[in-house]
């Protein structure tokens, strides 16, 4: 922890001089027209902020970098209402939006300006109350460095846009695929059928014996289209998965497997049909390299959830080594994956085992989540008392005692207040309106305090190191 805070203030040896360098740029640019320096400033900016933010934990708030020019249909490309022959300028032109048209840009600029002061106001709390003072700087980073609603929301439709896109590849490879299967497949022999048929009909007036034979390889061939087309109806969506769901369709995977496998499911209810095939052809092609790449003997399928989350887990006693780099199996099962924000996990050791991972996060029916943390009881009890007794000492025992003491009534009637010695009486006219308002204050706090760790357990899974420490 203590070296931690070492780190955070050797920093500051070169804050300061960027920040120098970022006010001469800045003024070089509006002076002198050096505005080729300033992206390299703020790239560097980024850099030292980007140190910060990794000592701290904190996430990468910067809108996604625009994607290259692509020319149009006549070879020019556009950048605004301009036309340009080479892609250089509508380049330098994105990127310096990119850049300045970020609010993270200038919150890190702000933060650079400020943040050699606060490191100086703080360098004896960091190294006398380590603990205390990183909580108090992290808060100051949070400030300025985390993501802003803005980056966040970006950062999903970047997401959003390559699971489409991959999607869209992925669906298109899938028709090529059923296309070969069909031309190379049940096309083929259907032809075939078709022209032993017509020799059929040629010999059956001249030669029976020929053609009762021509027919019986004609029942044969039949029967191979109609077992080639189940085949391509199984690759586009198996019958046992429509009709009996995940659990029972990756049972009948493992009777077909010519490996031993444990199958064992634990799902409340059925996944939505896109979820269950893109899980079933995952555990599919998984189950087939196990048996043709890892000389494995035995292999376990856990399918699981954890609140809404699914979970797989497929694991094999093989001889590990498996790499996506190396084919296109693991990485045609995070393209599928992706198209639900699903991940995959491997773990494949040279001599084995090898264990996958797939999580499918948002799977089952909000039921399913994690149930709504209740007030404690003792809270609950305290919110009540104070919404049903705090209207006494405040208005008729507070403000409305204050307002007969004001004006000079004699009428004490049951203001408790009025019966005590006259230097006692707004002393305790006073405690009893602050007693008053204390209670509401409480009875909105309590709630509000739970509503709001609720939601950030929720909305926050992931904290930065300095929110327990």
């Amino acid at each position: 922890m203590l070296r931690r805070n070492l780190g955070l203030l050797a920093l500051v040896v070169v804050e300061v001089p960027l920040v120098l360098l970022s006010l001469l740029m800045l003024l070089g640019a509006f002076t002198l027209g050096l505005v080729p320096l300033l992206p390299p400033t703020v790239m560097l900016v980024r850099r030292v902020t980007q140190v910060t933010r990794g000592m701290l934990g904190i996430d990468v708030p910067y809108l996604p970098e625009p994607p290259p020019p692509v020319p149009q249909a006549d070879g020019w490309y556009r950048s605004d209402r301009t036309l340009y022959k080479s892609p250089r300028v509508p380049r330098w032109n994105n990127r310096w939006k990119w850049v300045f048209g970020d609010p993270a840009t200038w919150r890190d600029l702000l933060w650079l300006l400020l943040d050699p002061v606060v490191k100086m106001a703080l360098a004896v709390p960091l190294l006398a109350l380590p603990a205390a003072a990183q909580r108090v700087y992290g808060h100051w980073a949070v400030l300025l460095l985390a993501p802003t609603a803005k980056s966040k929301l970006m950062g999903q439709v970047r997401r959003l846009s390559e699971s489409r896109s991959t999607t869209v590849d992925s669906q298109a490879a899938e028709m090529r695929r059923i296309e070969r299967d069909l031309h190379d497949g049940a096309q083929a022999r259907l032809v075939a059928l078709g022209m032993t048929l017509g020799a059929v009909e040629e010999l059956v007036r001249v030669d029976s014996t020929a053609a009762l034979a021509l027919l019986a390889k004609a029942r044969e061939a039949s029967a191979e289209a109609l077992s080639e087309l189940r085949g391509v109806v199984r690759g586009i969506h198996p019958p046992v998965l429509a009709e009996r769901g995940l659990g029972d369709a990756v049972k009948a995977l493992a009777l077909d497997s010519p490996l031993r496998v444990d199958v064992r499911v634990d799902l409340p209810v059925r996944l939505e049909t896109p979820v269950e095939t893109a899980l079933y052809f995952a555990i599919s092609e998984l189950l087939s390299n196990a048996a043709r790449h890892s000389d494995a003997e035995r292999v376990t399928v856990e399918i699981g959830h954890s609140e809404r989350d699914v979970t797989v887990m497929v694991w094999d006693d093989g001889g590990g080594g498996a790499d996506p780099s190396r084919g296109s199996g693991l990485n045609g099962i995070e393209r599928r994956l992706a198209a639900f924000d699903g991940v995959l996990a491997l773990s494949s050791p040279l001599g084995g085992p090898t264990t996958v991972a797939m999580s499918v996060p948002l799977a089952l029916p909000e039921e399913y989540g994690k149930p709504k943390a209740q007030m404690p009881k003792w809270q609950t009890a305290i919110v009540a008392l104070c919404w049903s007794l705090a209207w006494c000492p405040l208005f008729p025992q507070g403000l409305v005692a204050a307002t007969i003491k004001i004006i000079g009534f004699d009428e004490k009637s049951w203001f408790l207040a009025l019966y005590l010695d006259e230097p006692w009486q707004w002393p305790a006219i006073i405690g009893l309106i602050t007693l008053g308002s204390l209670m509401y204050g409480l009875a909105l706090y309590l709630p509000m305090r739970h509503n709001r760790e609720r939601w950030m357990a929720e909305a926050s899974p992931r904290r930065p190191w300095f929110s327990t420490c």
